[in-house]
């Protein structure tokens, strides 16, 4: 976190896997908004932070050491090109081809700063059964441009959430990811593209993390006006769980 470029912007971050430098990031972008308003920081419940993908608004509700924000994504999610054969994306997976696919989904990929295979798949156990095939990765996630997969189904833990997932990003140095807000915000084109959503307003909770012990909820809201969507928010709780101090 440094400080801001523009007038009217609160912090400017940078986020980085062990790997590599990512344009944007969900799950950091909460928890900065959230320790900023902690600090005070903001006007109004707003804080205002600078990515490499643009300026992104937060409307942040610190509680003690807690609380929830949400982000108007600055940017509309938009098709990545083609997905790999479906016999790749399973092998990789280390699941069958009967694995993948429910209802209208389909493997697809999206993105919004960070690219992504979105791989649906049939119930929770298929979920639990993923495990990253290293020898089939490339074949699957690589070729046409990096992605990370992102592996949902709508069998839930929760009744009142509509998705279960894990992500998966071993070319990031990230064997698994408890929270990935890029990766829900990519999602929210899949889900108009698929579903026959009505004008207005859609709001979808997404629980990820189970698997690693570390549960998340990742809420998106997509508004559509005239067949097409308009804007998206991207938010979720968040704790303070430590800090520290680092002297030059």
């Amino acid at each position: 976190m440094l400080k801001p470029e523009n007038v009217g912007s609160n912090a400017r971050v940078r986020i980085f896997t062990p790997s590599t430098e990512l344009n944007f990031a969900g799950h950091p972008t909460v928890g900065t908004a959230l320790i900023l308003a902690l600090r005070g920081l903001g006007d109004l419940g707003t804080i205002v932070l600078e990515e490499k993908i643009g300026v992104i608004h937060c409307a942040v509700s610190p509680d003690g050491n807690r609380g929830h924000a949400r982000f108007l994504l600055p940017d509309l999610p938009r098709g990545a090109g083609s997905p790999a054969p479906t016999l790749a994306i399973a092998a990789a997976l280390g699941l069958s081809a009967s694995d993948i696919g429910f209802d209208r989904f389909v493997p697809a990929r999206w993105s919004l700063g960070n690219a992504f295979t979105f791989v649906p798949v049939r119930n929770l156990d298929a979920v639990r059964r993923c495990r990253v095939n290293e020898p089939a990765w490339d074949q699957a996630f690589e070729l046409g441009g990096r992605t990370s997969a992102f592996v949902f189904c709508n069998e839930t833990l929760d009744p009142a959430n509509q998705f279960h997932a894990r992500m998966f990003a071993p070319r990031l140095g990230v064997a698994e990811d408890p929270a990935t807000g890029s990766a829900v915000a990519a999602l929210g084109g899949l889900c108009v593209r698929t579903l026959a959503l009505d004008q207005g307003e859609h709001r979808f909770n997404v629980e990820q993390g189970h698997e690693m012990g570390r549960p998340s909820l990742i809420e998106l809201t997509l508004t559509l006006r005239s067949g097409l969507l308009r804007l998206a928010t991207v938010g979720g709780p968040a704790i303070l769980v430590s800090e520290g101090t680092i002297e030059a």
